[in-house]
Formats: C-alpha cells, structure tokens, sequence
C-alpha cells in the first residue's frame, strides 16, 4: 500500500509503501517443542530435492507461496510440522517425481529398498495431475 505523509516536525511530505503482514503457525515438531515458521528452511529442503531436476525456479517459489497459503488458509496459530510435511510432499509430486521420492524417502525415513520400490509402484498407479 503507498501512503503520501507529511512529517509533523518540519511539514514536508513523503511517500512510504507498507505491506500486510501475514503471521504464520507455529510449527509443532513431532518431540513437541515449537519452533517459527522457517521459510528459508522450507526453501532449502525443496531445493535439496529438486537439486539437478528440470524444474525452474520460478515453479519453485510458486510452490512454496502455495504451501504457505494453504498454511495460513488453516487459521490455526499452531500446525504439526506433519502437516508441513504432507504439504511438502504433494507439491513436490507435481513439480518432479524424482524429488518427491528424495523427499519422501528422507521424511518417511525409509529403511530399505522395498519401501522406495512400493512408494515408485504407488506414484505409478496414479493418475497423472494437471499442472
């Protein structure tokens, strides 16, 4: 928003830009604690999985504004880091395969190569989302 102001001690007039501020949740981790909302963190994790994908960076910023919408649309002060998570894993699924099962495998922690073969046989079994 642009606002024309004057300053009250000298009277000369001035413009500033103010924007909204959107407060996020809180995120509660899986032990409990409660840490701030990190999008740097959120930005860096997403790029650790899309590291050397076809996906611009562009795509990129738009699936995070879209995961921080979706997390604010929830109205709650307060969000289990798992629903961050989730979030995290459907957008990656339409930007690049790939980097979702990188993410998945890290965040589903899985143990061995069956469980990479069932999550690969389950993403092929769906049908292909529009983007």
């Amino acid at each position: 928003m642009r606002r024309r102001r004057e300053c009250l001690a000298c009277g000369e007039r001035f413009t500033t830009f103010e924007t909204a501020e959107l407060v996020m949740p809180r995120l509660i981790k899986s032990d409990g604690s409660r840490q701030p909302f990190d999008e740097q963190k959120l930005r860096a994790g997403m790029q650790r999985a899309l590291e050397k994908r076809p996906v611009s960076v562009e795509r990129l910023e738009a699936a995070i504004a879209h995961i921080k919408h979706q997390l604010r649309a929830t109205g709650e002060r307060e969000i289990k880091s798992r629903v961050l998570g989730e979030l995290v894993m459907a957008e990656l699924q339409k930007l690049d395969e790939v980097a979702y099962i990188r993410f998945a495998s890290v965040y589903r922690r899985f143990q061995d190569l069956n469980e990479f073969r069932e999550e690969i046989e389950r993403l092929s079994r769906e049908p292909a989302k529009p983007e």
